[in-house]
């Protein structure tokens, strides 16, 4: 099984890192074409103003949501979390509006140092580990969105279908729940990213 990682910013090598101890192929996405054999895509942290202007400027932007559309499985941390959100605010930004979530940005701050906490998640029965980079928050989850882990009675991991979005970095961590689960996510899926049946 073949895991597009978008290769712009953030430790997209860290993500590849866990896809392949799972046993997943990780196929670095910088061009629309590199998306064609891909039963899932990541998109990692960063900053999602930079990185949606890359993906509007290099085609990828409406190649994501046609991916989405046809049942690919997407998995936004962090700033992949704030391009995924139907809403994004503090401030607006655009996005591509595939999970029925209202996100703000710069929810702690700029530049404000990294948080490292243990906390609950469903797929979870011990605590899980969980780093925070200057995170996003999601301030409303919308119908049909699941809350899998909450930090401050706020969730900090949502699934909504196929698509999955954490505020945090679980492919800074040992602990691979969360991609394993996406990876579950993602076989389902035949070849192209198309959902089986």
């Amino acid at each position: 099984m073949k895991i597009g990682i978008l290769a712009v910013q953030g430790d997209y090598e860290a993500h590849a890192a866990m896809v392949r101890q799972l046993g997943a192929e990780a196929v670095l996405v910088r061009a629309p074409g590199d998306l064609a054999s891909c039963a899932g895509l990541i998109l990692p942290g960063g900053e999602s103003t930079t990185q949606l202007q890359f993906l509007e400027e290099e085609g990828l932007a409406e190649r994501v949501k046609q991916f989405a559309a046809d049942g690919g499985a997407i998995f936004g941390t962090c700033a992949g979390a704030i391009l995924l959100a139907d809403e994004v605010k503090n401030p607006a930004q655009r996005s591509l509006g595939l999970l029925n979530a209202t996100l703000a940005r710069n929810a702690y701050g700029r530049q404000i140092a990294s948080e490292v906490v243990a906390g609950n998640c469903k797929w979870k029965s011990g605590p899980m580990e969980m780093v925070f980079i200057r995170a996003p928050i999601i301030e409303k989850a919308g119908p049909g969105v699941e809350v899998v882990a909450e930090r401050e009675g706020k969730p900090v991991l949502v699934q909504q279908g196929r698509v999955l979005a954490a505020t945090f970095h679980p492919e800074l961590t040992t602990d691979t729940t969360v991609h394993r689960h996406f990876l579950d996510l993602c076989g389902g899926a035949n070849g192209n990213g198309r959902a089986a049946g």
